[in-house]
């Protein structure tokens, strides 16, 4: 049987894959797991937090009633950015703290991700037990041992209060455009860059249930780009439906990717003396010329496979404090247990304000090679890291390249799929390398 838990929670489309029994009995397997650190003098505490598809209205009933049903005290959190449940889980001193979100995914998607005390991802044995011991028959609490359900009516001041304290200069003088992807992010983002100091525009800021991710967010950054410049404006945030992620845009639309933005931030940690270890963490993924200019700053480039979970468990080992994804996903542990798209954005403009710079000039920071990223599907991915064939012709490709550029072939986790992907000087010379290795994994793997 598969495993339940994917590399962010369980996901699936809510009614279908993610049903309200399954969300009742997971939830009642994480308290046994998750709640036994509470001790026999009291009941174990648990926050909940959803982003604001229609999903997660019947979700959250189902798992609150698993969690209290389950001898959980439960604090309802409503809707919150995911990082925002993270830090209230540790901020309010609960056993475990509970998301309901699909993150980028549309709509019809939805997903369950648990948080340990303090707001800790949980490590994938914790995971193995709560999927254990779903499978486990378990008497639930009765009478006085029954959990009780309240709200946390402040929740949002005091997470937007735990970012702002971690800016470290005001945002007067700067117009910004955030665009909250119509999810978690709508009633957080703009209060916070107002009370910053800046002047904000706010587009996909309509959650209905149904419209969140829909053409708008960091996946799909085409609004964000013209109303930054239709306003006007000196940048442009983008979140995704949880608020997890943050992509930006300059003011002359341009796009501001994750690398780009970990590279502003790594030189403003360094230069303040708390980049910890002079060490950047990233995934395969991340552009090279992100970690050519690391290395003309002295900074330490560590890779990880792909995954914020990867990052994370590469910065904890390491004790590193900044990492994060080309994706937007940008862990900063002096401030979050998690990726946080708010604080993300917050500390880039940050970084804008103090040098009194434009974005686009910081984003010059480093600088993008061109990536092609060709996926070639129908294949036996699982012979792609022992075939001798698409072994050669990828040593060919990197010779060729030298010290320019780079290859990276990764099976798919989920298809029947293996992704090339080639960095050049030239978006011509990575298509072509790029295409000529396509044809022989199709040939070799096919």
């Amino acid at each position: 049987m598969a495993r339940l838990f994917g590399t962010d929670g369980v996901r699936g489309v809510a009614g279908r894959d993610l049903t309200a029994a399954l969300a009742l009995d997971l939830s009642a397997a994480a308290a046994r797991v998750l709640g036994r650190g509470a001790g026999p003098d009291r009941r174990p505490t648990a926050v909940v937090g959803r982003d604001p598809r229609a999903s997660g209205e019947f979700l959250e009933a189902a798992v609150v009633a698993g969690l209290a049903g389950a001898g959980v005290d439960v604090v309802r959190l409503g809707v919150l950015p995911t990082p925002a449940v993270a830090h209230l889980t540790g901020e309010l001193g609960a056993d475990f703290g509970v998301m309901l979100s699909a993150s980028h995914n549309p709509a019809p998607d939805n997903g369950i991700k648990f948080f340990g005390r303090g707001g800790q991802k949980l490590p994938d044995a914790v995971e193995d037990e709560i999927e254990a011991a779903l499978a486990e028959p378990a008497e639930g609490a009765v009478g006085e041992g029954v959990g009780r359900v309240s709200e946390a009516g402040d929740g949002a001041e005091r997470y937007i209060a735990h970012v702002l304290s971690a800016l470290p200069t005001r945002l007067e003088g700067l117009k910004v455009v955030v665009d909250c992807a119509n999810g978690a992010a709508t009633a957080v983002a703009p209060e916070a860059l107002r009370r910053a100091g800046a002047e904000v525009v706010t587009i996909g800021d309509r959650p209905d249930g149904l419209n969140i991710n829909a053409g708008c967010g960091s996946t799909h950054l085409e609004a964000l780009r013209a109303a930054v410049v239709e306003h006007g404006a000196d940048a442009g945030l983008a979140h995704d439906g949880d608020a997890d992620r943050c992509l930006a845009v300059a003011g002359d639309g341009s796009v501001v990717d994750g690398d780009q933005i970990m590279a502003i931030l790594a030189l403003e940690l360094q230069e303040a003396g708390r980049l910890a270890s002079s060490t950047l963490v990233v995934t395969v993924m991340s552009n090279l010329g992100l970690k050519q200019a690391m290395a003309q700053a002295g900074i330490a480039v560590v890779e990880t496979p792909v995954g914020d979970r990867y990052v994370l468990e590469a910065m904890r080992e390491g004790s590193y404090s900044l990492g994060g994804e080309q994706s937007g996903h940008v862990v900063l542990l002096d401030h979050a247990t998690t990726g946080d798209g708010l604080l993300t954005g917050m500390l880039l403009l940050g970084a804008v304000s103090r040098r009194g710079l434009a974005l686009g000039e910081l984003a010059k920071a480093m600088v993008r090679l061109p990536q092609v990223l060709v996926n070639v599907r129908g294949v036996d991915k699982g012979r792609a890291a022992d075939d001798e064939g698409v072994a050669a012709a990828v040593a060919r490709a990197e010779a060729e390249l030298g010290g320019e550029g780079r290859v990276l072939l990764r099976p798919s986790g989920t298809e029947p799929m293996v992704r090339v992907m080639v960095e050049a000087p030239s978006q011509d010379r990575a298509a072509e390398v790029a295409e000529a290795l396509a044809g022989t994994v199709r040939e070799r793997l096919g």
